[in-house]
């Protein structure tokens, strides 16, 4: 019998060229998950105690094929389970790994993938590649490392994560909104908008590189008190140490802390290592505050400055305990002035989630009157990224194109932006859409020449294609006119 090729090379990468006929979608998602017909069974013919698996009806009907009986593993883990897992990895897509390998490439052999990933976790044989590791800059120039799994650990991660995330679930507080089921970004914003009208005073914590500084003995603690299944202990140890690798090839090992930003699982586990090490903690010992966390970006309420100070002494012990530490500069007590506050203080001023909280005009709901409120609106850091990406664009050069090509570019993206940053003082928005107007008039005077350079036509050709078709762009049909 022809031996059939390989889709990598002997490094384990994925190479191009010749693949083998990629399964239709619809087809993968009515028949599932199937049998390989490359790889037996990991533990062979032996015999144990364990969990019987009925195997979902997905068996191969050609010759050589494994038949539609159930077999028995040491794991509690199912096709089915890995199918979801799957699906989700799916509906997040992502990048590739240290493998090379991408979504659409994993697809090419998924029925063959999932299965030998499936027969591998089953049977307790599953061990994890090295992860990626990528460097990204932060807004202070420096860099933040991510750490990126292949497909297929992600895959095998999400089949832990949906195991144990409802049992985490249970346990945690409701105070804690990151990386949560049925919990937003959005929810954690206007708890904080809540908090500040009951508490004047804030601090705003940034904890130093906190995803490479968890200590994993400490964890395992966490992971002990939760999670009894040896199996799954031993696949959380497997993913904690696994290797990490550059692009450059050079390998290196994290001894004993972190877990790598970017890893399915690891914001489950992150929220767990927090969960004892600072939400227990003070909620405990500060039954009387109040604080949102979102991962490790936290807001604690405070109710006097004096009251701030000593909490924030207490938290800089409490994180020293546990190995970790804030980041000296970006952490700091504010107070939320507003009308009926009157002390004075430096800093009224703090960004949390892509939003800046800060004293605001607001009108009154009993009457038409003004008054000075403490409330938040898309941070002035956000819409420097925003503006960045129409300067980085150059759209205004565009000058082959149709406007339709511009709206089609960017209409995605700024129903996104309105989506999220509308969501509080949507008009704050104006600023950034003045800035994508103005590149709009260049690239009309750029691309007419009957215009002959004059922004006066070109402004007036611009309105009154707003009233012609004011569906065109997404923030037109959100009230931001072109003035």
């Amino acid at each position: 019998m022809e031996q059939r090729k390989s889709y990598k090379d002997v490094k384990g990468k994925a190479q191009a060229g010749r693949k083998p006929a990629r399964p239709k979608t619809d087809d993968l998602y009515d028949v599932g998950l199937s049998h390989s017909s490359e790889e037996t069974p990991v533990m062979g013919a032996e015999r144990r105690t364990g969990v019987t698996q009925s195997k979902l009806p997905l068996a191969t009907t050609r010759k050589g094929g494994r038949d539609s009986g159930s077999e028995t593993k040491s794991i509690p883990i199912t096709k089915n389970m890995i199918w979801e897992a799957y699906k989700k990895v799916r509906s997040n897509k992502g990048e590739a790994g240290i493998d090379e390998e991408t979504i659409v490439m994993y697809e090419e052999r998924l029925k063959d993938n999932l299965y030998i990933l499936w027969n591998r976790m089953s049977s307790g044989s599953y061990f994890p590649p090295p992860v990626l590791e990528v460097e990204i800059s932060k807004d202070d120039g420096r860099k933040r490392k991510l750490g990126i799994p292949t497909v297929n650990d992600r895959v095998a991660q999400q089949v832990l994560k949906s195991y144990l995330e409802p049992r985490f679930e249970a346990v945690f507080s409701p105070r804690s909104y990151g990386y949560r089921p049925l919990k937003s970004a959005h929810q954690a914003v206007e708890q904080v908008r809540k908090n500040v009208l009951n508490f004047p005073w804030v601090i705003d914590m940034d904890i130093t590189s906190f995803f490479d500084s968890m200590l994993h003995e400490l964890l395992d603690k966490a992971i002990e008190r939760h999670v009894k299944e040896k199996w799954a202990k031993r696949y959380i140890t497997r993913w904690l140490n696994a290797p990490i690798e550059d692009r450059k090839g050079n390998i290196r090992y994290r001894d004993g802390m972190g877990t790598p930003q970017g890893g399915v699982i690891s914001p489950l586990l992150a929220n767990l290592f927090l969960h004892y090490s600072f939400d227990k903690w003070f909620e405990k010992t500060y039954p009387g505050l109040s604080y949102v966390r979102y991962a490790d970006d936290i807001i604690v309420h405070c109710n006097s400055q004096t009251e701030a100070e000593a909490v924030l002494s207490a938290i800089n012990s409490r994180l020293s305990e546990c190995r970790l530490s804030l980041n000296q500069k970006k952490t700091r007590i504010v107070y939320c002035k507003k009308y009926n506050r009157k002390e004075s203080f430096k800093t009224v001023k703090f960004d949390f989630l892509g939003f800046s909280f800060q004293p605001r005009l607001t009108s009154s709901k009993r009457s038409a009157r003004m008054f000075l409120g403490y409330d938040c609106a898309i941070s002035r850091k956000s819409e420097n990224k925003i503006t960045e990406i129409f300067r980085n664009s150059k759209f205004h050069r565009w000058t082959g194109s149709d406007i339709r090509r511009i709206a089609d570019t960017f209409n995605p993206k700024i129903r996104g932006w309105i989506n999220y940053y509308g969501k509080f003082r949507i008009h704050e928005l104006m600023r950034i859409f003045r800035v994508f107007h103005l590149r709009l008039l260049k690239w009309a005077t750029n691309r007419y020449k009957r215009f002959k350079r004059s922004t006066r036509k070109a402004r007036r050709w611009l309105r009154n294609l707003f009233r012609l078709h004011p569906g065109l762009f997404v923030h037109w049909q959100h009230g931001f006119q072109y003035a």
